[in-house]
């Protein structure tokens, strides 16, 4: 796929700083319209990663395309397209209200959204008169997602886009990034928090030491490796053999305490039926019946360890 009908393109992308490599030779691919989750550990490269594609730092070597224009070279054309949610939030603009500062950047753009609408869109309404220096934390991670989208971009950058907000505000953000998709909008999102990526990501890249250690979608970066497994309860001391007999190739089933079953393996439809019909034939109810797998969480652990990093 050419780089002009991705939305993000990224060959051997290398940035040094000193003898340190940020970035060592990453690669990465976001459709246009999609949503791509970039995680990693404190240090992982991640921000400079996405300040390159912003053009607000130059790479060592390597191919950068956003939106099929180089950040650096293209970027006249390229600003007025793309959005961008920084981690510090608005900036120098304390003094201004959330309203004016809206209105401001509103300004700059061609066909930009009208800034009430957007206050109400981002649950601002009511802090639209206040100052930006009395703002809290979470509310200036909102307005500084809506100072990233009052020009209507095709892409957006959003770092560390719901750091700070309480559940309610992080829920309503999440639903705006699906509008964004919905919409036809590119993402690239920067998170530590691994359920929101498990949720609005179509494909999730890890890196660790400025190198992709994973990517895939969610669903295939927690099947991928790991057994998933079912619990149930039932009358005790079930014919386990015979259960094990009638289940896929290598599935095992054990009970670690009376009536209390555990069923390891590919956890597929066909599993689930077989253990069911199973169970049906034995005249056994089958109850409290749980599919668990692996959590992005444990994915991300398992690849960049578990130890905390300075």
């Amino acid at each position: 796929m050419s780089a002009d009908s991705a939305a993000v393109e990224i060959v051997d992308l290398v940035k040094a700083y000193g003898s340190r490599r940020a970035v060592d030779g990453l690669s990465l691919h976001v459709p246009r319209g999609g949503v791509l989750a970039l995680l990693g550990p404190n240090g992982a490269g991640k921000t400079t990663t996405i300040e390159i594609c912003e053009g607000f730092r130059r790479a060592d070597s390597g191919v950068v395309r956003v939106l099929g224009l180089d950040p650096i070279a293209d970027a006249e054309q390229l600003r007025p397209r793309v959005g961008v949610m920084l981690q510090d939030g608005v900036g120098g603009y304390t003094a201004a209200t959330a309203s004016e500062l809206l209105r401001l950047f509103a300004s700059y753009a061609a066909d930009p959204h009208e800034p009430g609408a957007l206050l109400e869109v981002v649950g601002l309404t009511d802090a639209g008169h206040t100052p930006v220096k009395r703002l809290s934390g979470g509310q200036r991670q909102r307005l500084s997602l809506a100072l990233a989208l009052v020009a209507r971009p095709e892409l957006v950058f959003l770092d560390e886009p719901t750091a700070g907000m309480d559940p309610q505000a992080r829920r309503g953000t999440w639903e705006l990034i699906r509008r964004l998709r919905v919409d036809g909008v590119s993402v690239v999102l920067t998170t530590h928090f691994l359920d929101e990526a498990e949720q609005l990501a179509d494909t999730v890249m890890v890196i660790d030491a400025g190198r992709v250690v994973a990517q895939g979608s969610p669903a295939e970066l927690t099947r991928a490796g790991a057994e998933g497994q079912i619990r149930f309860r039932a009358i005790p001391h079930l014919r386990l053999d015979l259960l094990v007999l009638a289940l896929p190739a290598g599935s095992q089933a054990r009970e670690p305490e009376p009536g209390r079953y555990l069923v390891t393996g590919e956890v597929t439809p066909q599993l689930l039926a077989t253990l069911t019909a199973w169970c049906a034939s034995q005249h056994v109810m089958a109850e409290d019946l749980a599919v668990e797998r692996r959590t992005l969480e444990d994915v991300f652990l398992d690849l960049t360890g578990r130890e905390l990093r300075a």
